[in-house]
């Protein structure tokens, strides 16, 4: 009966170590539910590999991965919005956008500036839809229109990636003013004959998509891109209707003629390239 005294052997040297998958390594599509390599997603410029969905890409990172690498020199950096109204809802508008300024590192929601795109010189301009909604106020509105007319008086291409939610509210008949100044920019950027390549991401809406960003020489929707004035819910309130599938999403204004094309973002840079140099010649001179 020895064998009842004898100790058992463990069934291994030592218990095992859980070890857990570090967090934020993978991530799951809201679109077609895989799920994917963090790292492969941001490395496909934050689009998703299974499907091709395109999420949002932090502004600054789309402006490098999209010009020539390096050549980037941002401009108005320092430009930053007033508060005319004292507005307030739930905390003081000063408030709401020194918080913001301080999370991004950022005065507003406009980066631009200056770059080359396939050794050609661009005037460039991309929304940051963290920045409050990338809410077009009175410096956002200011910015747009140097971009324009910088490009006139150096004759370069101006492009700009609009990600908004509108006019900023907190800034009144001041944001609704830039509507019009953008306009009136761009109309002497036509004049120049100079053109202008318009990119529409998720969401363009309210002021920003019933202005400038709709007046390009050519307009240029991302995949199922939210693009119009008011939100499909508003629509659908204020006439009491079911919306057509897909209304509003930008392989809707392209079937409807709101737009010249859709774009995938990992073939942007090669066809923008190629519609500047049809529509717009580099000359030697």
């Amino acid at each position: 009966m020895a064998w009842l005294n004898r100790d058992k052997a463990p069934l291994s040297p030592k218990p095992a170590v859980r070890v857990d998958t570090p967090e934020g390594l993978w991530d799951r599509c809201t679109a077609c539910q895989e799920i994917f390599f963090r790292k492969d997603f941001e490395n496909n410029q934050y689009v998703c590999p299974k499907c091709r969905h395109h999420y949002a890409i932090p502004a600054l990172e789309r402006i490098e991965r999209f010009v020539d690498s390096g050549s980037f020199v941002e401009l108005d950096k320092s430009l930053s919005s007033p508060d005319p109204l004292e507005f307030y809802d739930t905390k003081p508008y000063h408030e709401r956008l020194e918080a913001t300024q301080k999370k991004l590192s950022r005065k507003d929601a406009f980066i631009s500036g200056e770059a080359f795109l396939l050794g050609r010189p661009i005037q460039i301009g991309v929304f940051d839809f963290e920045f409050m909604g990338g809410s077009m106020g009175s410096v956002v509105g200011e910015k747009i229109a140097r971009v324009f007319l910088r490009a006139v008086k150096k004759r370069q291409p101006a492009i700009v990636v609009s990600a908004s939610g509108g006019a900023r509210m907190q800034e009144g008949l001041m944001s609704l003013m830039q509507m019009a100044k953008t306009c009136a920019a761009l109309t002497k950027l036509r004049d120049a004959g100079v053109p202008f390549i318009s990119v529409l991401t998720h969401p363009t809406t309210g002021g920003v998509a019933a202005s400038f960003s709709m007046l390009g020489d050519v307009n240029i929707g991302e995949p199922g891109a939210l693009i119009g004035f008011a939100g499909p819910r508003v629509i659908r309130q204020t006439i009491g209707e079911e919306l057509p599938e897909g209304f509003q999403r930008s392989e809707y204004l392209l079937e409807h003629g709101m737009l010249d094309m859709i774009c995938h973002r990992d073939t942007m840079r090669p066809r923008i390239g190629q519609i500047l140099n049809l529509l717009f010649p580099v000359t030697d001179s």
